[in-house]
């Protein structure tokens, strides 16, 4: 007869087993939990580290690392409203076009007519927000494909673009409109080595993000929720801090805070927020993952995607305009291809072709992953034929990672 019971081996090992496997659990849980945005910011530090090697130290001098954000700071701004139309279970070809079509309203507006830059960004805008909700009316009540009816506002607004510029660039714009592509905050107290506004900032920006762990730890243990062990959600503080002490360095040792950088900060800090947190953020990842269940719940999904589709017109227009002012021109060939690298920035940063998945963080994240690719790759000679091939492949990869992702968990 098989004896039951323990040996004093087991029962001496049992509790050694017993303080290891939950920790372990945690971690492989909240990897699991995170694994395209973790993975995606492993993979962006990674590069960093290769090209600064490569470059001898170029990729991180201050004036670099400045020229990278200002350089993508445009399609960073896509990659959001785009995150925000692919959660909701949709997509946006039209991007680029009305980039370049509100930048060539823009310019038409201040040098032909001579009309104040406020005044004329602000109808900008609401250039912008009219055409996302022209596009969010055919996709959300008439019920035509987003693929479709985002496909012809890309014809419309390339052939209106052409049509308001009559084929000629026009220029230049006046000083504080370009400021907002290319200018930065204006230095403030004792002359030092470092840029103080910026460092302020940059003090914030570690106070908010810190204050925000620790809260979003506590209400996860308000309900019961799993939690990191103690030693490494100090380790994620540490790096978190490390990175912003560094970051902010770099931008203080050179001109300072760009001003572009400002409003990309409010934007990822503004939808964030409300994509986490809000009833209308809730929704439109209710109805990415399961439409049908989501209309069931009660949620107005045709409100839902209708908004998303101006937000997306509105952060279009802001793009072509951040665009506009750092080439200080508004031109017929503006935007191109801005569609294909938002589209690419949102899924590199973990949102899923079937919607319900993402975050505005990994927008920004997979727009920074193609920036640096883009930049580093240029600063070592790679040729623009090959960097096409590369960035290829990386969007095929993480799309690739997530459908295993999903087939693992699945099975």
């Amino acid at each position: 007869m098989a004896q039951t019971g323990t040996t004093p081996q087991t029962r001496k090992a049992a509790p050694e087993a017993a303080g290891r496997t939950p920790v372990r659990d945690v971690l492989a849980r909240a990897l699991r939990g995170n694994v395209r945005q973790y993975g995606m910011l492993v993979a962006l530090a990674l590069i960093v580290v290769l090209f600064q090697i490569w470059t001898d130290g170029i990729l991180l001098q201050p004036l670099n690392v400045t020229n990278l954000i200002q350089q993508n700071s445009y399609i960073l701004i896509l990659a959001i409203g785009m995150m925000i139309v692919i959660i909701a279970g949709h997509i946006d070809l039209s991007v680029g076009s009305l980039a370049a079509f509100t930048g060539a309203a823009a310019a038409v507006m201040m040098v032909r007519h001579h009309l104040p830059w406020p005044v004329a960004l602000v109808a900008c805008l609401l250039i912008g927000a009219a055409a996302g909700a022209w596009q969010g009316f055919w996709i959300s009540y008439v019920g035509i494909p987003s693929f479709i009816v985002t496909l012809a506002g890309m014809l419309v607004f390339r052939g209106g673009t052409q049509i308001m510029l009559q084929g000629q660039s026009i220029a230049p714009f006046p000083k504080g409109f370009q400021k907002i592509g290319s200018g930065f905050l204006p230095e403030v107290g004792p002359h030092t080595n470092y840029h103080n506004l910026t460092l302020l900032l940059g003090a914030a920006v570690l106070a908010v993000a810190l204050l925000q762990e620790v809260r979003g730890r506590r209400q996860a243990a308000s309900y019961g929720l799993e939690l990191l062990p103690t030693g490494l959600f100090l380790a994620k503080l540490a790096a978190v801090t490390a990175a912003v002490v560094v970051f902010t360095l770099l931008l203080a040792s050179y001109h300072g805070f760009p001003i572009v950088l400002l409003i990309l900060a409010v934007l990822l800090f503004g939808f964030g927020y409300l994509m986490r947190n809000s009833i209308i953020g809730r929704h439109t990842y209710a109805i990415g993952g399961n439409e049908a269940a989501a209309k069931l719940s009660g949620v107005k999904s045709k409100r839902v995607v209708f908004l998303a589709f101006v937000t997306m017109g509105v952060l279009a227009a802001l793009a072509g305009l951040v665009f506009a002012a750092r080439l200080n021109a508004g031109t017929p060939q503006a935007g191109i291809n801005f569609e294909l690298e938002a589209i690419a920035a949102a899924f590199i940063g973990g949102a899923s072709a079937s919607g319900g998945v993402g975050t505005v963080l990994g927008a920004i994240i997979g727009g920074l992953v193609l920036g640096v690719l883009n930049n580093g790759m240029s600063l070592v000679g790679i040729g623009t034929d090959y960097q096409q091939v590369i960035k290829g492949l990386v969007l095929l990869a993480a799309v690739g990672f997530d459908v295993y992702n999903k087939r693992k968990a699945g099975s």
